[in-house]
């Protein structure tokens, strides 16, 4: 459809631009892309629109009477009727040339089909994109609200990638810090002795050290000590003891081993890691320049600060906010870390975006930090981004690591694919499906990630793990469904001999209501991609693979296809079903639903 669309709003502008010339002379011209470009109500008013209402002041004229104008002076018609109706001027397409433009598109193109524009670009070829997301902590495993990270960190970069940017997926693993001490504090008190590895329990690695972690909360409120054990064993760590490091090695692999695994289980991958133990101190030499070219200060407590009040505002007491960048002991804090992280990470690799997949309880955070390098003078910082998404929960409540309360992400996937396996076999599916557990974690994973991503990222959620699974409704089990059911069919119809007509005389038979509203819901998948590319935002594409879904239902129930007794509308209602599973498996690889061929 952007092809067409492209066509429709030159022939508008051209003929809106010679009315105007008309009433003034003098007057600029209107620019073909400015106008808004929409979806009639109803098919029998056109199949699209673009509204006259911004017109009428200038003009003085009622929008109808614009629109009626408009359409007098146009003459070419080669795309389609084009008619007045009320403040629209809108078009009814000439379906034959329109729908073998596009289904021949989507078969030539095959799983590209979508990466390109109108003008057969991709949107954002050229770009460099670096995403980071999932940042764990090396003291637990990955838990629900990592999951949803990791779902849009993923799903954006496939995503930016399809529209045609290169990507560059990198994780900054937090593996220092006093909570890190803490697990390891507990490993020596309760496990060292016993040679406890997660080998020797059977658990993964990850599990066991966040185990300690809970351990040592536990421990805790009965030892008041214990805060300042974990605080001396830090002073240790910075300070390189061997035998603290050694046992800081050890457990960082095994939660690193641990988390790995889960990113493997969920189709999450990365170009780099960057380790915090690495990165902490690089931001210090940065800041020291600053201070020097005048953009930070040093206060009267000797810290190094920096006036920030231009991007958050007053201070409680209407003061000027300022930020500490060092200590007055010249130690770094956290946001002087990130600013080295940024800058090694544009040396690693020339980005002109940056994209940080983070929670909305960092948005103070990122403004700073995003001011801060911009200060400094580094062109790219225009182009740094803080993907902010809310917080999701079970209905049972707020996650709480320290005691023990956590969603695990592995326990929650399993007990999804627990529960997807009972519900194949009550359908009598498992031994048709081929092998029933893996078919099972297939649709616990379509499941969790397509709920996670449906939501706009900035909402908060409930994610709901009955509803997830459902196989009706929004759901991602419904849409391996759908691919199953097309695969089906086209399967019957290769045993039948049914040949597919995908010839410009057999396609322009494809005249009902239900099989044009599918051709043109798959004309429009290259603007999904764009606009979510665009917008960081894997939510369009959701609702466009639902939405296509259900238009495919209703072509299905109401345009017989193996039961036509017409063989060429037979051949070319085959096609459309062969170029809509092209469409679906593309769009539900975008948003880490895995497809199905049988279900």
């Amino acid at each position: 459809m952007a092809d067409v669309k492209t066509e429709f709003r030159k022939i508008v502008a051209d003929a809106l631009n010679a009315f105007i010339k008309e009433k003034d002379p003098n007057s600029s011209e209107v620019a073909a892309d400015s106008l808004s470009v929409q979806n009639p109500p109803n098919p029998e008013m056109g199949d699209l629109g673009i509204p006259m209402f911004v017109y009428a002041k200038a003009l003085r004229m009622g929008p109808p009477q614009i629109s009626a104008e408009v359409v007098k002076k146009i003459t070419d018609t080669s795309i389609g009727e084009i008619i007045a109706v009320g403040p629209y001027v809108n078009i009814k397409l000439n379906k034959a040339d329109e729908g073998f433009s596009i289904l021949t598109k989507i078969s030539q193109q095959k799983e590209n089909y979508g990466s390109l524009n109108a003008e057969g670009k991709k949107p954002l070829e050229g770009r460099r994109v670096m995403v980071e997301f999932s940042s764990p902590n090396t003291n637990k495993p990955l838990h629900l609200g990592h999951l949803r990270n990791d779902a849009l960190g993923e799903s954006v970069s496939r995503i930016l990638k399809a529209a045609g940017a290169e990507v560059y997926k990198v994780d900054l693993i937090n593996n220092r810090g006093v909570h890190i001490c803490k697990s390891m504090l507990a490993y020596k008190l309760f496990h060292e002795e016993k040679g406890d590895t997660p080998e020797k329990l059977g658990i993964k690695g990850d599990h066991f050290v966040g185990q300690c972690y809970v351990e040592f909360d536990k421990w805790s409120k009965e030892h008041p000590e214990a805060q300042e054990q974990a605080e001396e064993m830090l002073v240790k760590w910075e300070a390189g003891d061997p035998e603290i490091r050694k046992l800081w090695e050890m457990m960082n692999e095994w939660t690193l081993n641990g988390v790995k695994a889960t990113y493997d289980r969920t189709g999450v991958s990365f170009d780099k890691y960057y380790l915090e133990s690495d990165t902490y101190l690089k931001g210090k030499d940065e800041i020291l320049k600053g201070l020097e070219k005048g953009v930070f200060f040093k206060a009267d407590d000797g810290s190094v600060r920096i006036d920030v009040t231009d991007v958050v505002g007053k201070g409680k007491d209407e003061d000027n906010h300022e930020k500490v960048l060092l200590r007055k002991d010249g130690t770094s804090v956290y946001i002087t870390q990130d600013i080295g992280t940024a800058i090694s990470r544009h040396d690693d690799w020339a980005f002109n975006q940056l994209v940080y997949v983070v929670a909305s309880e960092q948005n103070y955070h990122f403004k700073i930090l995003f001011h801060i390098l911009k200060k400094l003078g580094f062109d790219w910082a225009e182009k740094l981004f803080h993907l902010s998404y809310g917080l999701v929960n079970l209905p049972s409540g707020r996650m709480k690591s320290r005691e023990g309360t956590i969603v695990d992400a592995d326990d929650l996937i399993d007990s999804l694919r627990d529960d997807a396996l009972a519900a194949i076999k009550e359908r009598g599916r498992d031994e048709e499906v081929g092998d029933a557990n893996e078919v099972a974690e297939k649709v616990a994973l379509a499941a969790l990630h397509y709920y996670l991503l449906q939501a706009t990222p900035i909402k908060d959620m409930l994610f709901n793990p009955a509803e997830s699974l459902s196989f009706n409704g929004d759901t991602g089990p419904y849409l391996q469904y759908m691919g199953a059911r097309i695969s089906s069919i086209l399967a019957k119809a290769k045993e039948a001999g049914v040949k597919v007509n995908s010839d410009k005389e057999s396609v322009s038979l494809l005249t009902a209501p239900e099989e044009w509203e599918l051709i043109r819901a798959l004309g429009n998948f290259p603007e999904v991609i764009a606009k979510a590319a665009e917008n960081l935002d894997p939510s369009g594409v959701c609702s466009y693979l639902y939405d296509t879904s259900k238009l495919f239902s209703k072509f299905y129930q109401q345009c017989s296809i193996l039961n036509c007794e017409d063989e060429k509308l037979k051949g070319a209602r085959l096609y459309l079903a062969e170029c809509t599973l092209v469409v679906l498996k593309r769009a539900m690889d975008l948003v880490l639903v895995q497809f199905l061929e049988k279900m």
